[in-house]
């Protein structure tokens, strides 16, 4: 993939979730909400302070993180469901 994001965004895979409850209950696909949480597949270079210093990202690739139910742009590269969203949509990394 030749995808680079840019500033502070990050593009992220979401991580599927289990299709069976802990009771054992299968969960059909048209009753699963969108999962909230995925891997960082690519991390921009970070943003600008108002000084034009540049701040780290926190995140890095291969961390999993937690995001908000309508956070990012969803978008198709090379086949792929993925999200590109800004560090601060970004809820934390579990």
């Amino acid at each position: 993939m030749a995808f680079r994001p840019l500033g502070d965004r990050v593009l992220v895979k979401r991580v599927e979730e289990e299709s069976k409850t802990k009771g054992g209950i299968i969960i059909p696909d048209t009753a699963k909400e969108k999962p909230q949480e995925g891997e960082v597949l690519s991390v921009g270079p970070g943003a600008r302070d108002e000084s034009g210093k540049r701040i780290e990202p926190d995140v890095k690739v291969g961390d999993r993180i937690l995001f908000g139910k309508w956070s990012g742009t969803e978008v198709k590269i090379d086949g792929e469901d993925l999200i590109i969203m800004k560090e601060s949509d970004i809820l934390g990394i579990v």
